[in-house]
């Protein structure tokens, strides 16, 4: 808890997808920070879909931890029907009716950090739509090609706050260096 007794709310995106040949240790990391950041007593926050972030909110609520997902549909029977997304592991369902990009921005604007696992291209997208919002980000190392690509991005980058973005393999390491920097950031947001 930070220190205005209310709950850090961390973010994580991730592929809805999952490649056969990655899918098992990128699933089993992403359950693994549903966990810390269940451990670390923060709230999850996930786009309501399958993949990655599916397997962050099982791990998440196997721990007990509170999970609120973001739907793009404007319903629950859009969300299952249309989308053919799953409602299960999710305490709060929040149904944007944005669609995925919509819903993405909600997701950032309602966290206080950010973490990136295993994505694709609309990975590039949600860290876009984060980068915006100024939020601390954490971005998970893996068998995968997006941390690289999202390091490529921003390493030559004068204008972006490296301060705020950390990268690391291991997800409890990355989800206590991330809650740390979050609760910093949102003292600093309370004295403003």
């Amino acid at each position: 808890m930070s220190k205005d007794g209310k709950k850090i709310t961390l973010s994580v995106y991730g592929a809805r997808h999952t490649d056969q040949h990655k899918s098992f240790d990128a699933l089993e990391k992403a359950q693994i920070l549903g966990e810390k950041i269940a451990e670390h007593d923060c709230i999850t926050n996930i786009p309501a879909s399958t993949g990655f972030p599916f397997w962050v909110a099982k791990g998440a609520r196997s721990k007990k931890g509170m999970v609120v997902g973001f739907s793009p549909a404007a319903n629950e029977e859009e969300h299952i029907k249309i989308y053919k997304l799953p409602i299960k592991h999710v305490d709060m369902m929040i149904y944007s009716g944005f669609g995925y990009a919509g819903s993405d921005l909600l997701l950032a604007r309602s966290s206080d950090a950010i973490v990136f696992g295993y994505g694709g291209v609309e990975t590039l997208h949600e860290f876009w739509v984060a980068f915006q919002e100024d939020k601390p980000i954490g971005i998970l190392k893996g068998d995968w090609d997006v941390d690289d690509v999202l390091y490529s991005i921003i390493k030559d980058n004068e204008k972006f706050d490296h301060n705020r973005v950390i990268f690391d393999d291991d997800p409890n390491r990355l989800i206590e260096k991330l809650v740390k920097m979050a609760k910093k950031n949102k003292v600093k947001e309370y004295h403003l």
